[in-house]
């Protein structure tokens, strides 16, 4: 039995670049792993074959069927090494909220092939195991290795960077949903804004300037959505003197960066006045671990 921490990420900018001929997009983003973990537990169960009995007790509403990514990656890792299956059995203990914009999926699957790879003995090397979670979702690698990086191309193309400053980061889930597709497409629809948030973020980062990078944050499906909860969400966390405040990814979650501990608490205590999923934490500099 193996289990794994799987940590979230969030996006510190998320500049699109254009769509390419295949309908994919172009993209230019900083993630950034932080300490909100799903637990991710894997272990053989008796008999032949490679089914795979995945449990998320805490959200009934994911799917535990072959449509779950963990079952996507224990495909793909056995495909590449070419092992032998045999069941298994993966019980998710999910912290990290759905539909967030959070990589919780990403990083259970992540958890999955590094669990795969420990419970087979395969030795393979973390830009190995990258190389399989790629063939099954654009975050997965970054989940996988985590810390701070620039992902560009179609997001799988990735970059290490240097370690975000020391701080707290205070995450927020609404009930909303955001649609990517309409994300995407009011996207498409703008003109091109000339600018690319990510480059001048990366300059913060190097300068190890916390404030000033936290006048960078930047999501353009924000920016395009144009949705009020986000908007009053954040002005909450500006009132309550975060340094700055974004949506990860394609949402509906929000973060907010603080350099005091205790301001983060305080606007936690406010935030949970209205919101039950709000978390306090702190920028990672590793992905997936065993425990």
């Amino acid at each position: 039995m193996i289990t794994v921490k799987a940590p979230a990420k969030i996006n510190l900018t998320l500049d699109i670049l254009g769509k390419r001929p295949d309908g994919y997009h172009n993209v230019s983003m900083v993630m950034q792993t932080v300490s909100l973990y799903d637990t991710v537990t894997v272990d053989f169960a008796d008999g032949e074959g490679d089914s795979v009995a995945v449990t998320c007790p805490a959200y009934p509403d994911v799917p535990c069927d072959e449509s779950n990514i963990v079952c996507k990656a224990a495909r793909a890792f056995y495909k590449h090494t070419g092992v032998k299956p045999r069941p298994l059995t993966v019980d998710v203990d999910k912290v990290i909220p759905t539909q967030a914009g959070l990589a919780g999926g990403s990083a259970d699957g992540a958890a999955v092939v590094l669990a795969l790879n420990q419970l087979y003995e395969t030795r393979l090397t973390m830009e190995e195991m990258a190389d399989i979670c790629a063939r099954f979702g654009s975050d997965v690698p970054f989940c996988l290795l985590g810390g701070t990086m620039l992902a560009t191309d179609t997001g799988t193309t990735l970059k290490k960077l240097a370690s975000m400053p020391k701080c707290f980061i205070v995450i927020c889930k609404p009930d909303l949903s955001v649609s990517t597709a309409e994300a995407y497409a009011r996207c498409d629809a703008r003109p091109a804004k000339g600018f690319i948030y990510t480059d001048e973020l990366i300059k913060r980062l190097y300068s190890r300037d916390i404030r000033g990078l936290s006048t960078c944050l930047y999501n353009e499906f924000e920016q395009v959505m144009e949705l009020d909860e986000i908007n009053d969400i954040k002005r909450m966390m500006l009132h309550e003197k975060a340094l700055g405040a974004s949506m990860s990814g394609s949402g509906s979650a929000v973060y907010a960066i603080f350099n005091s501990e205790k301001k983060a608490k305080n606007c936690i205590n406010i935030l949970k006045e209205k919101y039950s999923k709000v978390f306090l934490t702190e920028p990672t500099k590793t992905g997936c671990f065993i425990e």
